[in-house]
């Protein structure tokens, strides 16, 4: 997928964890639909292009819809040659609205892994897809010259 492809992907994104996902403005619950539906499938496609781009193998990238009072989430998780990432986009409730955090990983069912970085939705609506891939390699690049613990 292109860069240009992988930003409006990222735009989109950013627009619909702007708004609550977990209400269903009076439709009956039976799976995710609507916007929800939508943010699951966006999620899923760019976390695939995201791994590709990041050079990872050992790849699982899934979607979990949660209950009606939720976004769900989408998650890659995937490794380098000594060590991975873990990627969630997901839609907080705090504060400051996060939309996507990373961390380190050091086996591909390591679900806990080093200290999440976070993205707000603000911010995921304006970064450049290239900063974002800058971003999710230094944690490579950080583990590889500090020999920190991922």
């Amino acid at each position: 997928m292109s860069i240009i492809s992988q930003e409006k992907n990222m735009r989109r994104l950013a627009d619909l964890l702007r708004h609550d996902l977990g209400y269903l403005r009076g439709e009956k619950e039976c799976g995710p639909n609507g916007d929800k539906k939508t943010f699951l499938r966006l999620g899923n496609v760019f976390l695939r292009a995201l791994a590709k781009d990041l050079g990872l193998h050992n790849v699982t990238v899934r979607s979990n819809p949660g209950g009606i009072a939720v976004s769900g989430d989408c998650t890659l998780i995937g490794m380098w040659e000594e060590n991975g990432v873990y990627v969630c986009i997901t839609q907080t409730h705090i504060s400051k609205p996060m939309a996507l955090y990373y961390r380190t990983v050091r086996h591909a069912k390591d679900y806990t892994g080093g200290h999440n970085n976070w993205i707000s939705v603000e911010e995921l609506g304006k970064l450049s897809y290239r900063e974002l891939l800058s971003r999710i390699t230094a944690l490579r690049k950080e583990v590889a010259v500090y020999g920190l613990a991922a």
